[in-house]
């Protein structure tokens, strides 16, 4: 299991590091694929999100592993980060348990 904590963290700025590093790797633009970006992101070598937990309410993901999160199922509860424990986490694991991953298909 995984769990990915970011603190003055942004996507789009990892997202963009990448980018460099692609062309600082020497990379041609038609080298440059998913897997290529993927390989330089900050989170390489770990799974993607399978499970996307937001606190507080909001309805966004906030810049938060948009690369990562591609597939992730997504539970939403009004509890605030501090007040998240082991009853919430359960309601969550419940829920992600009851939902059908398709990865994209229909």
């Amino acid at each position: 299991m995984f769990f990915h904590l970011a603190v003055n963290y942004g996507s789009r700025l990892e997202l963009a590091v990448a980018a460099r590093k692609c062309v600082e790797d020497g990379l041609r633009p038609e080298d440059v694929d998913e897997a290529a970006l993927a390989a330089r992101l900050w989170t390489a070598g770990t799974p993607d999100v399978d499970l996307l937990i937001r606190t507080s309410g909001e309805l966004r993901i906030s810049n938060f592993l948009l690369w990562q999160a591609a597939y992730a199922e997504f539970f939403m509860t009004e509890c605030l980060w501090p007040d998240f424990r082991g009853p919430q986490l359960r309601e969550a694991l419940e829920a992600y348990s009851q939902r059908e991953r398709r990865f994209g298909a229909i």
